[in-house]
């Protein structure tokens, strides 16, 4: 008798999720956290395992860019010819930084596609979206700096 009040207990106990007008229980342990409408966290960031040359640069060398840029145009507006010093040089030092640059952000991209991959396809494929655009950006900058050295 003992051991039938045992396992009669045993079996209301494992069905209390079950009764009718009960709360509904789950006592499963999840493996992903679920937000308020029961959809997976996913995390913000993914951990960058190998960082690139140039990351603690990048900004430094991103306001050279910006201010050769601003003196190759500010000199053409004002009419200068292209073939002017003044053009060439800041194109060619702002476009060897800009290539640099723009690498090295294709590379960081590239990487953090391929580690959201198993975590998220979206914002891999997102990222890849953006490996794309960078290596469009690659060849017009290579183009409109060859078109002004030529000049």
């Amino acid at each position: 008798m003992d051991s039938q009040s045992v396992d009669l207990h045993s079996t209301v106990m494992d069905q209390d999720d079950v009764i009718g007008g009960g709360p509904q229980l789950d006592r499963q342990e999840r493996r992903v956290r679920l937000d308020v409408g029961g959809r997976p966290i996913v995390p913000s960031r993914v951990p960058e395992t190998r960082p690139t040359p140039l990351q603690g640069v990048f900004i430094y060398l991103s306001i050279v860019v910006l201010v050769c840029g601003v003196i190759a145009i500010m000199a053409l507006e004002l009419g200068t010819s292209m073939s002017a010093w003044i053009v060439k040089v800041p194109v060619l030092i702002g476009g060897a930084m800009l290539l640099a640059v723009t690498t090295d952000a294709l590379v960081r991209i590239w990487r953090a596609a391929f580690a959201w991959l198993p975590v998220d396809r979206g914002r891999a494929a997102f990222r890849l979206v953006w490996v794309a655009v960078l290596a469009a950006t690659l060849v017009t900058t290579v183009a409109g700096a060859w078109v002004v050295l030529t000049a």
